[in-house]
């Protein structure tokens, strides 16, 4: 079923509601404006093709008791930077009509899956991110069967604009409930689930990907099988996840065309309770892209998604160097991260209470062994690859040791303190450069007026240092006549809020061990009812913007914003 004949059905939908039938009208609209200026003391010289870019979106969805439609357009003629060569275009890539009857629902259209923790399959729209990877198909569910979900679904996937008709994806998905069959289980409070997936990608063989130095071309799989189970317990404060993913030879720019398989297992731990918690997760994986298209490099064309096992900063400066999985490389994860509540009126937690959290992240390459010509990108093209012992770690990717204590010193008055200590490749995340030694400062204060304003403050400061590889990396930009913003950095922000219309913010962050720039920020936000608008001017870093493990590159900007939204 084409996309316009999605549209058309989305469109009829309402008037084949039966009378008594409730409909429910739903939706949103957002756009992101800009109107850039250049300012190469920064990085931020490039020319548009129009004064004004901007990324628009607005969608409606209906909803009754038997059948749910929706439509999504999409306007980015003029997008913002960082956008231009994936999502610049229109139309509409998102429409499907949902059918639903006791147990059962059939959707036809675009939509979005994750099966388990996504190893082999996860569809997802992530906007900041630009991600939109959605399946143009169908899609059957069976749920609230006794102790078992059934899915089963198949179809192309969007890349961007391109929907490559011929890159098929077809999967299917059961996860049992084996509480629903155990009064045991139920007894104890404890539940029990299993779940397996498979996957299967259908792409068609590329003809004209060769063996250097020779004419002999490489012969590659037109169909690719993935596979995984998993299996969760839980009792009372305690939960324990385990799973396995498996991915049949798929040779593609990312592991450069080298035919050995992929894997990745991952186990996961945690304890809660009131004031206590923790929480522990390891993960091992190589060879694990997965995509619609073999050649496409960055965000585009994933099928499957692997978590980063590392800490999702919110403080500016702790942001600045992020971690991006290594999909083709494989990797070595591990994170721990506790949590504790000391009670009011103890010796720590005074009158209010202290709350302190501990997190540690860290991710080492594989030793890849029989690739000495190519040892990080997956081998040498047209072999099975790099061998790499189960057990044995590389070298350090990334290391985030973190200590965050957050006290009330007066009902109005909040203190929250950070310390950071990081350890960053950028050679292994970026593919350039050496590794950056950071530690970092965070002091926020909250002070809250009265029950409609609040006044906060944030201080940021980055001790930074450098190896010898990234040395010599930055003088070599030197020797180009380029810089870079690197070694210390220092970050303020004051922000005034009136609960829940108006919000004032103005920040800096300043590279004041490098470069001597100033990313500052001036915004204006405010809210009424389902409308928020904010307008902000100021200058925007050169970097990387990450969630869970994904990072799409952003250019320098500068320029006044406006940003929109509705939701009905």
């Amino acid at each position: 079923m084409t996309i316009g004949a999605m549209t058309a059905a989305a469109a009829l939908l309402p008037w084949h509601v039966k009378a008594e039938s409730k409909v429910a009208v739903h939706g949103s609209v957002q756009a992101d404006i800009l109107f850039p200026q250049k300012d190469a003391s920064i990085g931020a010289d490039q020319d548009y093709d129009s004064p004004i870019l901007f990324n628009t979106y607005a969608g409606v969805n209906l909803a009754s008791k038997f059948v749910d439609a929706g439509l999504r357009v999409e306007f980015m003629r003029w997008p913002l930077p960082g956008y231009e060569d994936d999502f610049k275009g229109w139309g509409l890539p998102n429409a499907w009509v949902k059918g639903k009857f006791n147990n059962m629902e059939l959707t036809l259209g675009t939509f979005y899956e994750q099966f388990g923790s996504g190893l082999i399959l996860r569809t997802y729209e992530d906007r900041t991110l630009g991600i939109d990877n959605s399946i143009l198909g169908g899609r059957v569910k069976f749920n609230n069967i006794k102790g078992m979900s059934i899915t089963a679904l198949g179809g192309v996937q969007r890349v961007y604009w391109d929907w490559k008709k011929q890159n098929q994806v077809y999967g299917a998905d059961v996860e049992m409930y084996i509480q629903d069959w155990s009064q045991s289980l139920r007894d104890r409070g404890a539940s029990l689930t299993f779940g397996a997936s498979y996957v299967l990608k259908h792409e068609e063989e590329e003809k004209d990907i060769y063996l250097p130095p020779t004419n002999y071309r490489l012969h590659l799989p037109t169909l690719v099988n993935a596979f995984d189970v998993r299996a969760s317990f839980g009792k009372g404060p305690w939960s324990v996840q385990a799973e396995y993913g498996w991915k049949g030879q798929d040779p593609s720019f990312d592991n450069n065309y080298t035919y050995r398989h992929g894997d990745a297992i991952m186990l996961s731990g945690s304890y809660s309770r009131k004031g206590l918690s923790a929480t522990l997760q390891a993960k091992r994986s190589q060879n694990m892209s997965f995509r619609t298209q073999r050649k496409r490099d960055g965000l585009g064309a994933f099928i499957n998604y692997m978590p980063a096992f590392t800490y999702q900063h919110t403080y500016s400066l702790p942001a600045i160097y992020p971690y991006a999985t290594q999909y083709g490389p494989g990797e070595w994860a591990f994170n721990g991260s506790f949590g504790y509540t000391f009670p009011r009126k103890s010796a720590l937690g005074g009158r209010y209470g202290t709350q302190l959290t501990v997190n540690l992240s860290y991710v080492s390459g594989l030793v890849h062994q029989g690739d000495p010509k190519n040892p990080v990108n997956g081998g040498i093209m047209g072999t099975d690859g790099y061998q790499s012992p189960f057990w044995k770690m590389g070298e350090t990717n990334y290391w985030d040791f973190n200590l965050q204590i957050e006290k009330r010193i007066s009902r109005p008055v909040t203190l929250q303190f950070m310390y950071m200590n990081q350890r960053y490749n950028k050679n292994a995340v970026e593919g350039h450069g050496g590794t950056l030694y950071n530690n970092i400062l965070v002091g926020d204060v909250k002070w809250k007026i009265n029950n409609k304003f609040n006044l906060r403050g944030e201080l940021q400061y980055m001790f930074s240092h450098e190896n010898d590889a990234e040395k010599a990396y930055q003088q070599d930009l030197i020797n180009q006549n380029k810089r870079e913003d690197h070694k210390d950095w220092a970050y303020g922000l004051v922000e005034f809020s009136w609960t829940p219309y108006l919000m004032i913010s103005a920040s800096d962050m300043w590279n004041c061990g490098g470069t001597g720039n100033h990313y500052y920020m001036f915004s204006i936000t405010g809210t009424y009812r389902s409308n928020r608008l904010q307008l902000s001017y100021g200058r925007t870093r050169e970097g990387f913007n990450c969630s869970g493990g994904m990072c799409r590159f952003v250019p320098a900007m500068k320029g006044f914003q406006i940003n929109y939204s509705y939701n009905f």
